[in-house]
């Protein structure tokens, strides 16, 4: 999977996708569908509903899921959407409704596995089966604990298949006994096209200007494999010396690594992107995710959690409280950088960018847009027919 920097022929398309991309309004709404509607997307941990009642839901362009622990132990995904009147039955991100679900605009009460317990003033209504009325089912899949749900059917594989060839590295992190930091799910407004977040993300040639902690921490030894097959990997060891940085010298003084992690991995942080817009981060003291979604064209959301490993002492506590710190610092500075990448393709002067050798990662997250969208590869289409230009695009490519 990785990909040697002196290997990559000089001859590469260098000129990243045409500024068009990146305020076309069908060219946005094409993505929204296919990308986060028809992608899996993570929406929490299995460990941050334990009790029977718990649930976290979540609004993702237009669409409202919600994820709960049945009586059973099972957990379920749903639509929150009430089979009556298309209201959402829970109105808060996170927390628990005991034994049943109710409806706050009429009082319809479903159970804990998604069917209908009753409805207010029945007699007013003809008979309701429990399972046609019940819940709409949302697909779900598990990977080492971490919920993923789909709001419609699409190309991409489950999770928990596609992650299956890092099951053996991250198997010392034992993912699945994750649990939840007690901070919950953070979120940031970004002033971006969402691509323009993975852009910057994408690659490590930037962390020596734009990141002085994670330069301070890592030094020369970052690096990244790009996308391949929709996942793509890239590690960071840790420099030698206690560096600079408050953060980072008193991080690599107190660290408290993980008992059960090999020498290599007590002392890196190990990223996992999936795409189109996952990372997952591996450390010594934690765990985290984070994801962005679009809520309009030139609005973002960036969502992520933290989670302790259940065997943490005090001293990983400490730990994780100074790596958290250095994260919050870089997605600060990232933020800036994000938004300037969207502002750039406004400017008359934009003739596309030149990317080096170390962005690689960028190229590669491309190459994967235009095998969806080839009509990437061209001149912005007339409007109204870009979803008509890339059709004919892919069944040219088909019969090849």
């Amino acid at each position: 999977m990785s990909k040697e920097y002196s290997k990559i022929p000089n001859d590469w398309d260098r000129s990243g996708l045409p500024a068009w991309s990146f305020f076309n309004k069908e060219m946005f709404e094409a993505e929204k569908d296919l990308f986060f509607r028809r992608h899996w997307q993570l929406i929490c941990h299995s460990n941050d509903i334990p009790n029977t009642g718990d649930f976290v839901t979540w609004d993702l362009i237009g669409e409202r899921a919600l994820v709960i622990r049945g009586a059973d132990g099972t957990v379920r995904a749903f639509h929150n959407l009430c089979k009556h009147r298309g209201s959402r039955v829970l109105a808060a991100e996170a927390g628990n409704c005991r034994s049943a679900i109710t409806c706050p605009f009429h009082g319809w009460t479903y159970n804990l596995d998604g069917t209908l317990r009753g409805a207010a003033q029945p007699s007013s209504l003809p008979g309701l089966d429990p399972v046609k009325y019940g819940l709409p089912l949302l697909e779900m899949d598990i990977w080492n604990g971490f919920i993923f749900v789909r709001f419609q059917p699409g190309p991409q594989p489950k999770p928990s298949k596609i992650l299956k060839k890092f099951d053996s590295e991250v198997s010392q992190y034992e993912l699945a006994d994750l649990q939840a930091s007690g901070d919950g799910f953070w979120t940031e407004e970004v002033n971006a096209n969402w691509k323009c977040v993975r852009d910057v993300d994408n690659e490590g040639y930037h962390v020596p200007m734009a990141h002085p902690g994670l330069h301070d921490l890592f030094g020369k030894n970052y690096h990244d494999e790009p996308l391949e097959d929709g996942l793509s990997r890239s590690v960071g060891s840790f420099s030698s010396g206690l560096g600079r940085l408050w953060s980072v010298k008193n991080y690599k003084k107190l660290l408290r690594a993980k008992d059960t992690l090999d020498e290599s991995h007590k002392k890196c942080w190990l990223y996992i992107g999936v795409f189109p817009n996952l990372v997952f981060g591996l450390y010594p003291d934690s765990v985290i995710f984070y994801q962005e979604y679009p809520i309009e064209n030139g609005k973002t959301i960036q969502r992520g959690g933290n989670y302790k490993y259940v065997d943490e002492d005090r001293e990983m506590r400490i730990s994780r409280y100074l790596s958290m710190r250095i994260d919050r610092l870089t997605s600060k500075e990232d933020e800036q950088l994000i938004e300037w990448s969207w502002e750039a393709a406004f400017s008359s002067a934009y003739q596309g960018v030149l990317l080096s050798d170390l962005e690689y990662g960028v190229k590669a997250y491309h190459d994967t847009l235009r095998e969806y969208f080839p009509v990437l590869m061209g001149p912005e289409p007339e409007t109204g027919k870009l979803m008509q230009a890339n059709e004919k695009l892919l069944a040219e490519q088909r019969q090849k």
